[in-house]
């Protein structure tokens, strides 16, 4: 190593410069250091984020069911159901999934779905009955027209037919009903909407409160009030990824809610 020396000064002065100079470059140093340990915090912080992001299931990449192109829930008792979106799946739902042993229910307004409980041959109950009422019920134009109940009924498949009156037709996705009706009067406009736990995924459910608030992770209760289906569902979303730490998709939040204008009202 290399010391340059300077003639015109003294040994000790020459030293004393040294020793600044060395002084200066420990305190150099110590930044150094200090400034090395903040940049390791850092990228332990960004390796622990993204650790934690490759845990996170996006909800959108689940597998889908056959039955979610329709309005679907599941009723407390554990039967599916199921009711159409629009003029297409109203008529595909009955022309294809609708079967001997299941129900047809319908609400007694212009502008419903149709609406049916995929019964698998067996009995439901009147907590299921109840809840397709009211599952029918809420995806009317009841809903959108503030309504607090409307009057639902229920037939037989054979009931439901594309035979119109003498004189008249149907227009596509319409049916006709024959014979006695089971009518569920004044049925509530209730609902709820929560997340579950799907296998290894999260996915949004909706429908009755009863049904909804006994399977659900965390749920809502949804009323009729004067916010878009956005602005609820952007909310909603921020709270079921708190409850999650999970990426919730808004498209399919806003696919399980009713028409425009509502309120979350409680959480459960």
């Amino acid at each position: 190593m290399e010391i340059e020396l300077n003639l015109d000064e003294s040994i000790h002065k020459n030293i004393g410069n040294y020793f600044e100079k060395a002084k200066k470059a420990e305190a150099k140093a110590e930044k150094i250091r200090e400034a090395m340990k903040v940049v390791e915090q850092k990228i332990k912080k960004l390796e622990s984020k993204a650790q934690n992001e490759q845990k996170k299931t996006p909800i959108s990449k689940r597998p889908r069911e056959w039955y979610e192109k329709f309005r679907w829930s599941f009723s407390s008792d554990g039967f599916l159901i199921l009711a159409g979106r629009d003029a297409n799946t109203n008529e595909l739902l009955i022309s294809k999934y609708m079967e001997p042993k299941d129900l047809y229910f319908h609400a007694d307004v212009y502008g419903a779905a149709h609406c049916i409980i995929k019964t698998n041959g067996n009995n439901p109950g009147e907590n299921t009955l109840k809840e397709a009422a009211v599952f029918a019920a809420v995806f009317s134009k009841a809903w959108q027209d503030g309504l607090n109940s409307v009057d639902v009924y229920s037939v037989k498949p054979e009931q439901v037919s594309k035979k119109a009156p003498s004189g008249e037709s149907l227009g596509f996705g319409a049916y006709v009903i024959y014979g006695k009706r089971n009518w569920f009067k004044n049925t509530p406009l209730k609902f709820a909407i929560g997340i579950e736990k799907a296998g290894e995924h999260y996915r949004v459910i909706s429908g009755p409160p009863e049904a909804i608030e006994k399977k659900a992770l965390t749920s809502f209760r949804i009323v009729q009030g004067k916010k878009k289906k956005s602005e609820v569902a952007k909310q909603l979303k921020a709270a079921f990824e708190k409850a999650t730490n999970c990426p919730i998709s808004i498209d399919e939040i806003m696919q399980m809610l009713p028409a425009d204008k509502m309120e979350i009202q409680r959480s459960q």
